[in-house]
């Protein structure tokens, strides 16, 4: 990577009268974003796209390619726009006119750092404006610093963490929306004139709704492979806000931050407040070039372990739900062994001594087991784990409480609670939040894992689940002149709780849950090696939404299980090779109760599960190319992942639809090396049944990519996967 900026700006001499004196110019192996910075005038945006030199930005300002426009408009001085920040001062005064001071440049291992800042002509107010740009992931991550000396506290209203303008065109928004068990379904839509918003308001979880991401295809229509993509997520666990303005000019404008509504933050002087990290990203490669980026930068650090391997496990709660006992454990921990399983969770259910866990409106907060279900405690299930050579996992959703437990009894004022008014609860009629702007309360929350983990070293992994939103808004720890930071300090607390523990655990497992996907968050992923996509394990439903997760979420992160049948939320009866066959492209888990499948069943369980392992290192670390939608309504959905050498790949393919004399498409691959040749393997294939015609056959990758294969999908719920590996 050239270096342009150096501690001061560098001087890049540009020859005509459009150009710009100082030139910024910030990039990443295939990317760049360049602004110009006169010192003492406002910071302009110029170009996003692909990689240019610095002998090229002469030509982006000749050529008209750059916007010229603000990098990040502060309210005030132009109050005609939409702005990315806005303040008043201690005097009543609400404008601000930033112009660049100076700039900075700091190199580490995997990226460069160019910090930008900003300061008020008048105030001494400051902003920080922070690139990071990575040298192995082509991610450029923005946020700012705000400060301030004023002799008052300074109110921000609104605090963006970053904007981009993009050049008007027939641009498409593509965007993530659901509910409980539907989540992460794709919009894709044109942009049109006025203000598209993507916001959040639940207060605890971010992403059981709308998801803090989107896409922007800049050649219309979205396509997978093809097409200039520009890729954007808010690294936020909590409420926020994406705009898109479409202005009668030449551009879009793209905003994203905390959601700014309840949350004014008065900012006291010397104090900093640090938005968070909004990452962008472009390729010419279309939707799955700009997922790929996304992966990448994940797994070199965005996801806690992103380097290493996952284990396939088996989850209790479909099994047995709260009905948790010793004997049904060792049962269950003896069939997963059995079937080639690393690792046993017991989910809900094991806790509460005064309130036992039978039902859902008690015991949370009362972490201690219950000995009536567990008369040997963890300890002894522990024990077993290791007698059938698995690990062991455990739940828990330490951020609430019920009011039926001890906890509650002893700390009613750890909860977030109106006073006066009488609370509006969650699950069970009973459950509420604890209040994690308050450092007492962040003790506990620690102490929850640092008990466990202290008790019963041997605990392997831990489902950390939050089923609640942030109700009566209030909190007994923040001042009355502050209480409009409880949405913003609740994640700051949270943050500052799973830092002390990864601390001190690093090797220790984490799942995000948050009641199903509502914590599938770059906010909280840096603590999580993966996050529940869905309490929906129907696999039909889940190839849609964990195709829309993988627009921004690698697979090693997405723990996808199979499930019974019927299944437990939509009644269906699927296959037990096609509810394999969609979980396997992730994560791959169970959350079943063995004792209820049948010998055939457990049969091919056992063999998918050994083939999962064969193939578990393409999967989780491999390249992801997406085929065919299930959005496009074309009966079928397809995709695959390739090795970066492309010396292998695996490849799954899904009939959606089923009816008389179909005809389906070939099927054309994506992410191979044109010049090889591919021999073809089926796996997947029940006993009793033979591979279908291509398995065996070798066919070079340029006829893959381009005329594709004709693959039999001729019953319903039918399904295919085969293993492709380069022929010496």
């Amino acid at each position: 990577m050239k270096k342009i900026c150096l501690l001061c700006v560098a001087f890049i001499a540009t020859l005509t009268a459009k150009a710009w004196d100082y030139d910024i110019l910030i990039s990443t192996r295939n990317t760049s974003l360049l602004f110009s910075a006169n010192q003492g005038e406002e910071l302009r945006f110029s170009y996003y796209g692909d990689k240019i030199t610095p002998a090229q930005i002469g030509q982006v300002h000749d050529a008209w390619i750059g916007m010229n426009r603000p990098a990040y408009p502060a309210f005030g001085m132009d109050c005609t726009r939409s702005h990315a920040l806005q303040v008043v001062h201690p005097d009543g005064n609400m404008t601000l006119d930033l112009v660049v001071d100076h700039i900075e440049e700091r190199d580490t291992e995997n990226a460069t750092l160019t910090i930008i800042t900003l300061k008020d002509k008048v105030y001494p107010f400051f902003v920080k404006m922070n690139y990071n740009a990575y040298k192995n992931s082509d991610i450029i991550e923005l946020w700012t610093e705000i400060l301030h000396t004023e002799k008052k506290a300074v109110t921000l209203q609104r605090f963006d963490s970053g904007c981009l303008p993009i050049r008007r065109a027939d641009v498409w928004v593509s965007h993530l929306s659901g509910n409980w068990i539907s989540e992460t379904y794709v919009t894709a839509e044109p942009l049109q004139r006025g203000m598209k918003v993507i916001k959040n308001t639940d207060g605890a979880r971010n992403a059981q709704g709308a998801h803090p991401e989107v896409m922007l295809s800049l050649d219309g229509k979205p396509q997978e492979n093809e097409g200039r993509v520009i890729g954007a997520a808010l690294c936020w666990s909590g409420n926020y806000k994406i705009r898109i303005d479409t202005e009668d000019h030449h551009s879009h404008t793209l905003f994203a931050g905390i959601n700014e509504e309840a949350s004014e933050y008065k900012l006291e002087p010397k104090t900093t407040f640090t938005t968070p990290k909004l990452a962008i990203t472009y390729s010419e490669e279309g939707l799955s070039g700009a997922s790929r980026n996304f992966h990448r930068w994940a797994r070199n650090g965005q996801i806690h372990g992103g380097d290493k391997q996952r284990d396939i496990l088996l989850n209790s709660w479909e099994g047995v739900y709260l009905d948790v006992n010793e004997q049904e454990m060792e049962n269950m921990m003896r069939e997963i062994a059995a079937m080639g399983g690393e690792l046993f969770v017991m989910d809900d259910g094991w806790f509460g001594d005064k309130y036992p866990r039978d039902h859902d409106n008690s015991s949370l907060g009362d972490w201690v087991v219950n000995k009536r279900k567990l008369p040997h405690g963890v300890e002894g299930l522990i024990a077993t784990a290791r007698k059938y050579g698995i690990k062991f996992g455990i739940w828990i959703e330490p951020e609430s409480t019920n009011t039926r437990s001890e906890l509650y009894e002893k700390h009613p004022d750890w909860v977030i609670r109106v006073p006066n008014r009488e609370p509006r609860y969650g699950r069970g009629g009973t459950q509420i939040l604890l209040d994690l702007s308050n450092p007492k309360v962040q003790d506990f929350v620690f102490g929850v894992v640092d008990d466990l983990m202290t008790k019963y070293p041997g605990i392997a992994y831990m489902k950390w689940d939050a089923n609640l939103p942030l109700f009566n808004y209030g909190s007994s720890y923040l001042p009355k002149d502050k209480q409009s930071h409880l949405y913003v300090e609740y994640h700051k607390g949270l943050e500052k709780t799973l830092q002390r523990i990864r601390a001190k655990y690093p090797d220790l497992v984490m799942q995000a849950c948050g009641g199903g996907g509502g914590r599938t968050s770059y906010g909280v992923m840096p603590a999580f090696e993966e996050f529940w996509l869905s309490d929906n394990t129907d696999a039909m439903q889940r190839i849609y939404m964990q195709w829309g997760t993988s627009y921004f979420y690698p697979s090693i992160a997405m723990a996808q299980h199979v499930s019974a049948a019927p299944n437990h939320q939509t009644g269906k009866s699927i296959p037990i090779k096609f509810r394999f066959d969609v979980a396997m492209t992730g994560r791959l888990g169970m959350e079943i109760q063995p004792k209820d499948m049948n010998e055939k069943e457990k049969a091919f369980a056992k063999k998918a599960i050994a083939t999962y392992k064969d193939i578990r290192p393409v999967i989780q670390f491999g390249d992801l190319y997406r085929l065919v939608s299930p959005f496009d309504k074309k009966e079928v959905a397809s995709l695959m992942y390739c090795t970066p050498e492309k010396d292998c790949a695996v490849f799954f393919a899904y009939k959606l639809d089923h009816y008389a004399n179909q005809v389906i498409a070939p099927f054309r691959m994506a992410g191979l090396d044109a010049t090889k040749y591919y021999r073809l393997r089926e796996i997947n294939v029940p006993d009793g049944e033979k591979p279908c015609h291509l398995d065996g056959k070798v066919v070079s990758g340029k006829l893959l990519m381009t005329v594709g294969l004709d693959i039999p999908l001729h019953k319903e719920y039918a399904s295919r996967v085969f293993e492709l590996n380069v022929v010496n």
